[in-house]
């Protein structure tokens, strides 16, 4: 026996669902402070300086066995 084929959802179907998720997830969210605010952007600066670092020191070992 053959597996019934999943029904496909219309577009106005999804863009419905679509939009009552974001009301969901707007009505959840808040506005962070502004000390999450800055550790936010020391983490993410600090990730970028790591893997950037890490790709140049990458490149430097590659360049000197090429």
């Amino acid at each position: 026996m053959e597996a019934p084929k999943p029904q496909r959802v219309s577009l106005m179907k999804r863009l419905k669902q679509f939009y009552e998720n974001s009301k969901h997830v707007m009505s959840i969210s808040y506005k962070p402070s502004i000390n999450d605010f800055k550790r936010t952007v020391k983490i993410v600066l600090y990730g970028t300086l790591i893997i950037g670092a890490l790709g140049y020191i990458i490149s430097l070992i590659v360049g000197l066995l090429i």
